[in-house]
């Protein structure tokens, strides 16, 4: 037994199935995805290092803002905004699905000066993890906004170069130095990419559409060197926009006053 092994004291755990997935609530953070056998999510067995784990929301900007700055407002936001570095509530859970939310505060207002409610519902199915995400306005002007999804994927070291991918378009796999020089890139995501994981399984990550709507449009690759202490994983990430996103209206969503945006994440995992 070491301290990391699933669950770990802090984790809600949804079952179907042969299908479970972890939550550690007040960080809003999908902690594990399992699949029989398959754990698809990384967990940082070593290290405990909560910002190299499972799938965590980046929200209100997924990306870096140029000089750190949101421009809308002259405040600064960092990269991956502050949604994963404050406490959320758990308002409803049940044996397949859990709620979490957070609120407008003062520790929000002084970076982004609106007021809103983010609601996260991750739901377990047979092979499927379904994560909706609701923002809510609850301002008199125009809400930008502009999260994306940071999951890591367990992949060995051994078998980076050796994935295979529908996309995003323009990544290849065999290309990259993956222990020297991972890629840290932006692509389209076509709403739909799959990847097949030596020896795992295939594990396909889609937007699936509200009201006819995506909201997801890029994909960042990413991965760490084999020298970092936590490295065995690639993040295919879904976000709405790529670098300075938040500070381009074309790019990001703009809710209106005393509305809400919904979005919705799944992920499918098939082991062989």
């Amino acid at each position: 037994m070491t301290f990391m092994d699933f669950p770990t004291q802090r984790e809600l755990v949804l079952t179907s199935g042969t299908t479970k997935i972890g939550i550690i609530p007040d960080i809003d953070l999908v902690s594990h995805f399992q699949v029989d056998s398959w754990q698809v999510l990384y967990r940082p067995m070593q290290t405990g290092n909560v910002k190299r784990w499972g799938l965590p929301l980046m929200i209100p900007n997924f990306s870096r803002l140029k000089n750190g700055i949101f421009q809308e407002k002259g405040t600064t936001l960092p990269i991956h905004g502050f949604g994963r570095l404050l406490a959320w509530t758990l308002t409803k859970q049940s044996e397949a699905s859990a709620t979490l939310q957070l609120q407008s505060s003062d520790a929000t207002r002084s970076n982004y000066p609106y007021e809103f409610t983010f609601t996260a519902t991750i739901t377990v199915g047979e092979g499927t993890l379904t994560y909706t995400l609701t923002m809510e306005n609850r301002s008199d002007e125009v809400m930008p906004i502009a999260p994306g999804f940071h999951p890591y994927f367990s992949v060995a070291q051994s078998d980076k170069a050796r994935l295979e991918t529908s996309g995003p378009p323009g990544f290849d796999p065999k290309t990259w130095q993956w222990d020297t020089q991972p890629p840290n890139n932006p692509y389209p995501f076509p709403q739909k990419v799959t990847v097949r994981i030596p020896r795992r399984g295939v594990l396909t990550i889609a937007e699936q559409p509200v009201n006819g709507q995506y909201s997801l449009s890029a994909m960042q690759v990413w991965s760490e060197p084999a020298s970092a202490p936590d490295h065995e994983f690639v993040c295919f990430e879904p976000v709405v926009a790529s670098e300075d996103g938040l500070n381009r209206p074309q790019d990001r969503i703009n809710i209106p006053p005393h509305e809400a945006h919904q979005l919705t994440l799944q992920l499918t995992a098939k082991p062989f």
